[in-house]
């Protein structure tokens, strides 16, 4: 059977995540604290690592129970702590600074702010999935991890397993992770961001298209072919099948379609 292996919740959008081993889920259906603060330019952009490279060479380290978060250049060794609500205007300033420009932090307490706002619970991949792509690219499985960013990876019986929560563009797949029930509604469309180192933001040449042509010609038999208009797709987006609809995932919780 499979099961929920890892967790992983990024607190800043686009900034490195923090792996708990449970998260509550929101009437959204998002995981709490998850994409809860994004970074804006002056003109209202989200600072991500498809629009600004520099985000590569941001690390962050979070502690949620204290509501706090680490940071520091790639280069730099000193660590530099800010607390979110306390140290809000200090951190903003570290962080236009960083970027040589004014940032401004938002926060989203009810759903965060995802890619998909159509389906803004967590993504999901599994573990053997992350291992093939990493031996296409000869990249260390953690390295894979990183530049995917997916919020629930599974421990599954095969690759590309998670390709069993869509159908056709007008059908989603129920799940059960623990007593959460989620809804699969798409493979997620990738952008730039995995085709770059995840601490350097170096590109791997060809990426992209070697991705697409490995994941087109490795499609399992469960897949729905007619979702993939390109195959630069990798995890499954979802949503809450019920609004509201709380509870929490656990590390360890089984996984069943429903």
């Amino acid at each position: 059977m499979a099961q929920l292996a890892r967790i992983t919740i990024f607190p800043i959008k686009s900034l490195d995540g923090v792996c708990p081993d449970a998260a509550e889920v929101t009437e959204a259906g998002s995981l709490r604290h998850d994409r809860q603060w994004a970074m804006q330019t002056p003109a209202g952009e989200f600072i991500n690592g498809k629009r600004f490279p520099a985000v590569h060479g941001l690390r962050a380290e979070f502690d949620l129970a204290t509501g706090t978060v680490r940071l520091r250049s790639q280069q730099a060794a000193t660590w530099n702590t800010f607390h979110f609500e306390d140290d809000r205007a200090r951190l903003a300033t570290w962080l236009s600074d960083f970027f040589a420009m004014s940032v401004t932090l938002v926060e989203n307490r009810t759903s965060g702010f995802p890619d998909d706002t159509a389906a803004p619970g967590p993504t999901v991949l599994s573990t053997q999935t992350l291992q093939q792509v990493a031996a296409w690219f000869d990249l260390p499985l953690d390295e894979t991890r990183r530049r995917f960013r997916a919020n629930l990876e599974i421990d599954a019986d095969a690759a590309f397993w998670e390709d069993q929560l869509f159908r056709s563009s007008a059908q989603g797949v129920a799940f059960q992770i623990g007593d959460v029930s989620f809804l699969g509604t798409n493979p997620c469309a990738r952008c730039v961001v995995p085709s770059r180192s995840a601490d350097t933001g170096e590109p791997t040449p060809q990426f992209q298209k070697q991705f697409a042509q490995r994941r087109q010609a490795t499609l399992p038999p469960w897949s729905t072919r007619e979702r993939f208009d390109h195959f630069y797709r990798l995890a499954v987006n979802t949503k809450p099948l019920m609004v509201p609809h709380t509870g929490a995932v656990r590390v360890g919780d089984a996984v069943r379609l429903l």
